[in-house]
Order: structure tokens, then C-alpha cells, then sequence
């Protein structure tokens, strides 16, 4: 269904419009602790200590722990079981099913959240309820202890699906408050922030765990408060956007009835069947999922690399989640400044380079060689915001007036549903070949052909195509 909705515009008076920016980079201070410290440093060990002392705690009832081997050292990973809703599995995996559930829990809500959000006269109440709602979830999870790992894992869900569906409302509001020139710079700006606030967030978490013992807490307990500042953190400073952004667009009228749930789904199908009218939109956005998943995958296994190919213990690889933090504060807003100056696709492309070269880098770092490995998270750390956050800004000029939570829902859901191609190539070399190495190269596939599909967009047309005024450089 095409909407008949006049286009946001922002403020014309500069300094209203710089206000109300200000306002909106909060949402990714205020939401990043819960993707850095809650998802990335804390949520897998934590969930997986719970459910192993669930284990234990069920088998001492029924016989010898199968957790631990008869001279008491850990035993495999496939035989320490739990249980839920009569489905086994192995307490080790618990947080890969949940990050899965919660992959396909959005697929189901996002675009049920795009529809509303664009049938909304209330699209900051729609934010602040989603983030509420999620700060609430994570924050207590401060009382899942002990053997309580199916509390822990709703609430994780709940929070998760409700930092997803979220995104989708602030990534709207880019269009309301920012004119086509400046979006690169303001969205960098917020990827900027959000960086600095995950960082500053989590340093002071990681204080708190690692000095436990002179607060008279246990390592777990300092990792459940840990939790809940996390929650507190997204809730507190999501008052300064809802304070300070305002909503100009009206929705479309509604000429029919029809469910929530219907309309989402519905809504869905007709943005889908509506790229046929902007086929560059479609390009620029396969090309993002194809560069986006090598992004994601080298976060995601750099930890694994460290560890198991590296040898790095655990304060070396925490360090290292600080140090990606901090420099992508630096790298946002610096290739932010680029993107003013030659366009964000020439910057988006010259950011593939620079991940190739730090994969190459990544590929012939020496076990123990802390600083090496120090810089290369530097590099990924400096790429890693500008290409996400000039990927937002320069898709937001691609969509079609009038449907703007649709098409973030459809940027976010086809995000999720093509994540598991990057670990699934690392995977299957890595057992190919007994190395992690060539598999980390390897990952280099998604950058080239990412280059080369972004390469063939034709960013002013496709602008134009959509229906809105080009920026002077793109």
C-alpha cells in the first residue's frame, strides 16, 4: 500500500534543528550498553554458568553430576543437559539457542513495529515504550541467580526484541530532524556517541567486576548489577530524546480495518513487492547485507580468533572490547567528516578497503603478540562505525516518502535473516582445515563483492528514484 503522506521536514531554524539531533544521538548512548555489555561481554558466560548449575543442581538429585568427570574436571560439553518444556540441550549452548530466538522473535515483531510506527501519531511514545520496556527486562535480570537460567533468558528476549523493534522507531526519526546534506554527519555523530557511551558504560561495569572483592560481592553478583546499570543506563538517558526530538510527520489515513498484526505483515509484503519501483534501493540494500554480514561476522568471532588461535585469556579480550569501543568513537565521527567532504558512498567504499586490510593484518598476527592484536582491534574499531553509520544515513535516503518504518523494519529484518551466511563460511573452513586462519581470511569474500555491488549504485539517481532531494555530495 503506497502512501499518500507528505515527507517529513525538519526544523528551518538551524539551531532548533541541531537541538533536537542533540537529543536523538542519546537513544545510541542510552541503547549501546545493552548490544556491548549486556549482549557481547556478559550475556553468553553468564547464561551458561546459570544453566550448568541448573544441571548440577538436577542431576545430584538423580545420581553422579554429569558435569564433571569422576576426578572432577569438566566434562564434555554434550553431557551436562538441561531442560525446557521437555526440550533437552546442553547447558553450553543455551545462549546460542536464545541469540536464535531471538533472530526469529524479530522477525515476527519488526515489521509488526514498522507498521505502527508509520500509522503513528506517537511515534516517540512507541520509543520510549519499547525502550522502557526493554531497560526493564535487562535491569532484572539482576534477580536470575543461582540455577534460574530460564528467567534470565525471557528476560534477555524481551529485552533484545525490544531493543530491535526500537531501532527501527529512532532510525525514522533521522528523516524529521535532518536535512539530506547533513544526515551523514548527524548519523555518524549518534554511531560516535553511542560508542562512547558503550564504552564508558562498560569500563565502569568491568571495574566493578574485577574489583568485586573490595565491595564485599561475589564475581556473579558484580555481574548482575552489572545488569542492572545496564538497564538503568538505556532507561535514564532515553528521557533526553523523547524530550527534545519532535515529530512533524503525520501518517497516512487508514482507509481500511485491519489488525496490528495484519497490517504489519501486509504492510511488509507491500514494501517488498514495492522495490520493484526502486530497484537501486534493492541494489544498495543487498549490497549492505552482503558487506554488513562480513562486519558482523568479524565481531562476532574475534573473541573466538583471540582465544583459540591467539591464546589470549579473558582480561586481553575484555580489554579489547574497550578498545573497539573507544576507537569506533573516534573512527564515526571521523569518517563522518569524510563523508561530508566526498560523499558517503566513495567513504562506504573506501571503508571496504580497509576492512580487507585488517582481515590480511588479522591473518598473520603471532600468538601472545598483544600490541599487534591491540592495533588490529584498533583497525576494526575505526571502520566499524563509519561503515554502519553512513550505511543508515545513506539508506535513509533511499527510501520513499511516507514508509520509512517499513523500510528500516526491512533493513533490520534482512540484516538478521542473512547473519548466519559470514559464521557459517568461518565455521565450515575452520573445521576444513583445522585453523581458524584461513578462516578469517576468508571473510574478506563479503567486502569484495560488497564493494563491487555498492560500487554499481548509482547513489543521486537512486535518490531520485525514491522521490527525495539529493545531498550536494553522496
Amino acid at each position: 500500500m503506497q502512501s499518500d503522506r507528505v515527507g517529513p521536514v525538519p526544523a528551518a531554524d538551524p539551531r532548533a534543528r541541531k537541538r533536537e539531533q542533540r537529543g536523538w544521538y542519546f537513544y545510541d548512548w542510552a541503547a549501546q550498553p545493552m548490544f556491548t555489555s549486556v549482549t557481547t561481554t556478559f550475556g553468553a558466560l553468564f547464561l551458561n554458568a546459570l544453566a550448568t548449575e541448573d544441571a548440577k543442581q538436577n542431576t545430584a538429585r538423580n545420581g553422579p553430576n554429569p558435569c564433571v568427570t569422576p576426578d572432577g574436571a569438566e566434562s564434555s560439553l554434550h553431557s551436562c543437559d538441561v531442560s525446557l518444556l521437555g526440550w533437552t540441550m546442553s547447558a553450553g549452548v543455551v545462549w546460542n539457542y536464545l541469540v536464535a530466538a531471538a533472530l526469529i522473535a524479530q522477525i515476527v515483531v519488526l515489521p509488526i513495529t514498522g507498521a505502527i510506527n508509520d500509522r503513528s501519531h506517537n511515534r516517540k511514545g512507541i520509543l520510549g515504550t519499547l525502550a522502557f520496556t526493554g531497560a526493564t527486562a535487562i535491569g532484572l535480570m539482576v534477580f536470575a541467580a543461582g540455577d534460574n537460567w530460564q528467567l534470565a533468558a525471557l528476560l534477555y528476549l524481551i529485552g533484545q526484541v525490544a531493543a530491535g523493534a526500537s531501532i527501527i522507531v529512532y532510525y525514522s526519526f533521522l528523516i524529521d530532524i535532518a536535512d539530506p546534506d547533513e544526515r551523514d554527519a548527524v548519523s555518524s555523530r549518534g554511531w560516535s556517541l553511542g560508542y562512547l557511551g558503550g564504552a564508558l558504560a562498560l569500563a565502569i561495569q568491568l571495574v566493578l567486576v574485577f574489583a568485586h572483592d573490595s565491595v564485599g560481592i561475589t564475581q556473579g553478583e558484580a555481574v548482575r548489577i552489572a545488569f542492572l546499570l545496564s538497564g538503568l543506563w538505556w532507561a535514564g538517558f532515553t528521557l533526553i530524546p523523547l524530550r527534545r526530538i519532535v515529530q512533524r510527520s503525520d501518517p497516512p489515513p487508514i482507509t481500511e480495518e485491519r489488525s496490528v498484526l495484519l497490517a504489519g505483515f501486509t504492510e511488509l509484503g507491500d514494501t517488498i513487492r514495492g522495490t520493484r519501483a526502486v530497484p537501486l534501493t534493492l541494489l544498495f540494500l543487498g549490497a549492505y547485507l552482503v558487506y554488513n554480514d562480513g562486519v558482523a561476522t568479524v565481531i562476532n568471532v574475534s573473541a573466538q580468533y583471540g582465544d583459540q588461535e591467539l591464546g589470549f585469556g579473558p582480561q586481553v579480550l575484555t580489554v579489547t572490547i574497550l578498545v573497539v569501543q573507544l576507537i569506533a568513537f573516534v573512527g564515526a565521527w571521523a569518517l563522518g567528516r569524510v563523508a561530508v567532504r566526498v560523499g558517503a558512498k566513495r567513504t562506504i567504499l573506501g571503508c571496504l578497503v580497509l576492512w580487507i586490510g585488517v582481515l590480511i593484518a588479522a591473518y598473520h598476527l603471532q600468538p601472545g603478540d598483544k600490541l599487534m592484536f591491540w592495533a588490529v582491534a584498533a583497525g576494526i574499531g575505526f571502520v566499524l562505525g563509519g561503515t554502519q553509520a553512513l550505511s543508515r544515513s545513506l539508506y535513509s535516503q533511499l527510501i520513499p516518502s511516507g514508509k520509512e518504518g517499513q523500510y528500516f523494519s526491512l533493513y533490520e529484518m534482512t540484516e538478521r535473516g542473512t547473519s548466519w551466511m559470514g559464521p557459517l563460511l568461518f565455521g565450515v573452513i575452520a573445521d576444513a582445515t583445522g585453523s581458524f586462519r584461513p578462516a578469517i581470511i576468508a571473510l574478506t569474500v563479503f567486502f569484495v563483492v560488497g564493494f563491487c555491488l555498492l560500487a554499481l549504485v548509482p547513489v543521486r539517481r537512486a535518490i531520485v528514484a525514491a522521490g527525495n532531494q539529493p545531498p550536494t555530495r553522496i
